[in-house]
């Protein structure tokens, strides 16, 4: 066997690597200049967000599955691929343009039809990233605004309303009140702080949500002679499975809301947003465990899972400049609202099958309210102002919208089909025919 010269192979290599130096030298105009790495990772971001937030709306469609009941999981589970669908159509028809083209300061933008993207090949470096990217981003958002609708009103309205509910819903009045803000019109003028949707994606769903519930009226049954009769849903595995999910996706809903990530500031900030997101959701969960055990002595397992949504919506308002500690209590908050007010909903006779209210439009309330106290660029009264408007005109469109559905299509079901289970009277396919007549 040929013995090993070490000094003949340190040798050699040394020759290969200054006869290749020169091609590498003369390679290195070729690669991608500061702009342009920029461009890719800001891109990438919006990407690998948006995809994130995406899977939220598995998240919702399996924590609603697993809250509703047997009879009623087939019809969640369809309008949550449906809504998700019309607001991805809907956002890309009218929705876009008007919450970011040629705002300027006002209530809303231009109502062109369609929004178009890069060519095919396309250097558009003067955005700092594609604009496909940020559509995509952007349209996952307005769906989660949708199933937050969804899971509310679960179990007694129809198919057909809720899916025209939605479509207004995704193309109109959500882009109307984020174009207040995100979109650069008079309420981001004004000061308003909402980094990633406390108010503008969760409290807007949550509005929509309440004045649904309330239009819609109670399931039959609920509440009989003063007291309310629990409905358990039909899989706590499949709602916990949901959460995690939802979870998951918060990662990108909230760390690609840094909308760039072409520096290491960026990075390091993406960072810190993940960190302080995980946090907040486990201090939303801590909270609700220690409540219940301690107000009626076992745990609840459904309060210990809208904790942790509770904690990611309160934390999404301002998910960057808390500290770790500050994030577990804002988080705690959100999770120690959602124990108290959902009996209160109970006592005011609002039948919210999943929790949504809670969660989405009163942590969120509390989110936007919380960032003056770790973010000294926005200030209380901006911040009552933002969530007040964006509050008053989604609960009278809403309320109009739901009203004439009301009034002309019908939104609510037969007490015949209601009694039946959705599944059965409106899908068609029972998600555990073995077991509906629950």
């Amino acid at each position: 066997m040929k013995m090993f010269n070490a000094k003949s192979f340190i040798a050699t290599s040394l020759t290969g690597l200054a006869l290749s130096a020169t091609p590498v030298l003369a390679q290195e105009s070729e690669f991608a200049t500061k702009a342009e790495t920029a461009y890719i990772f800001n891109t990438l971001l919006f990407l690998v967000g948006g995809f994130l937030v995406m899977f939220m709306a598995a998240g919702f469609a399996m924590l609603e599955a697993g809250l509703v009941r047997s009879k009623n999981v087939s019809m969640q589970c369809l309008k949550n691929i449906a809504l998700y669908s019309i607001a991805g159509i809907m956002y890309w028809a009218i929705g876009y343009n008007v919450m970011y083209v040629g705002v300027d300061g006002g209530y809303f933008g231009s109502v062109a039809f369609s929004y178009g993207f890069d060519p095919v090949g396309g250097d558009a470096l003067e955005t700092g990233y594609s604009t496909a990217s940020d559509w995509f981003f952007q349209m996952v958002f307005v769906a989660t605004t949708a199933s937050i609708v969804s899971g509310a009103v679960a179990e007694r309205i129809k198919v057909w309303p809720f899916m025209i509910f939605t479509a207004i819903l995704t193309g109109i009045l959500y882009p109307i009140t984020g174009a207040w803000t995100w979109g650069a019109g008079w309420l981001s003028g004004a000061g308003f702080s909402d980094f990633a949707g406390s108010t503008i994606v969760h409290s807007v769903g949550g509005w929509a949500a309440l004045t649904g519930a309330i239009i819609l009226g109670a399931r039959k049954g609920k509440y009989v002679d003063g007291r309310t009769v629990p409905m358990p849903g039909s899989s706590i595995p499949l709602a916990t499975l949901g959460t995690f999910i939802l979870w998951l996706g918060w990662f990108g809903f909230n760390g690609a809301s840094q909308l760039a990530m072409g520096t290491i500031a960026d990075a390091s900030d993406v960072s810190r947003i993940f960190a302080n997101t995980n946090l907040a959701a486990t201090g939303g969960v801590v909270a609700t465990v220690i409540l219940t055990q301690l107000m009626y002595k076992k745990i609840d397992v459904t309060m210990a899972l809208n904790g942790a949504l509770a904690g990611l919506v309160s934390i999404t308002a301002e998910p960057l400049a808390p500290s770790g500690g500050a994030s577990i209590l804002i988080g705690a908050v959100g999770g120690a609202i959602v124990v108290f007010a959902v009996p209160m909903l109970d006592k005011l006779k609002i039948d919210d099958v999943v929790g949504a209210i809670p969660v989405h439009l009163l942590a969120g309330i509390w989110g936007t309210l919380i960032v003056p106290a770790t973010n000294s660029d926005a200030s209380y009264g901006t911040q009552v102002m933002g969530i007040a408007a964006m509050g008053a005109f989604t609960v009278i469109t809403s309320a109009a919208v739901w009203y004439v559905l009301k009034k002309t299509v019908g939104i609510r079901a037969s007490d015949e089909d209601e009694m039946m289970g959705m599944d059965k009277a409106e899908v068609g396919i029972e998600a555990y025919p073995e077991f509906s007549n629950r």
